[in-house]
């Protein structure tokens, strides 16, 4: 446990949460400044720092729990949709440094809009990136 880390000091009991689920290496519960009520964060209970930290016997767990815990959510919410999300690190809106599933109900009329998208300059410049990612590969 981190204990500088508020998800652990949740995890621990420490810190009071609307749990909606738990097993003995995960935890959900209700996110107290949702984009729609309803919105839900999925932790480890150990302090991994994003996701690329989670050893890969908890990142199968926490999926399984995850796909689990994301019908519950769309069944209670009524929600049309269900956007599944985890930032990792703090250019990508990472705020809390402990691996975190968001999983946001959604409807129709909710009024919120997907991330603005960009275009490469070429066909070449797209093969570019493709090229790299794929030597990056380990």
């Amino acid at each position: 446990m981190n204990s500088d880390c508020i998800f652990c000091r949740i995890a621990a009991g420490e810190i009071p949460c609307a749990k909606i689920y738990e097993s003995e290496e995960i935890l959900a519960f209700l996110d107290i400044a949702p984009v729609n009520k309803g919105h839900a964060l999925l932790i480890p209970k150990r302090h991994h720092e994003n996701f690329f930290d989670l050893p890969d016997e908890i990142a199968g767990v926490l999926l399984a729990d995850l796909k689990r815990v994301g019908a519950a959510v769309m069944a209670a919410t009524k929600a049309d949709g269900l956007n599944l999300g985890m930032n990792n690190y703090e250019a990508a809106g990472q705020l809390v440094m402990h691996a975190h599933f968001h999983l946001i109900p959604r409807f129709l009329d909710d009024g919120l809009n997907h991330w603005g998208q960009k275009s490469y300059e070429s066909q070449d410049e797209m093969n570019a990136f493709a090229e790299k990612i794929r030597s990056s590969l380990a």
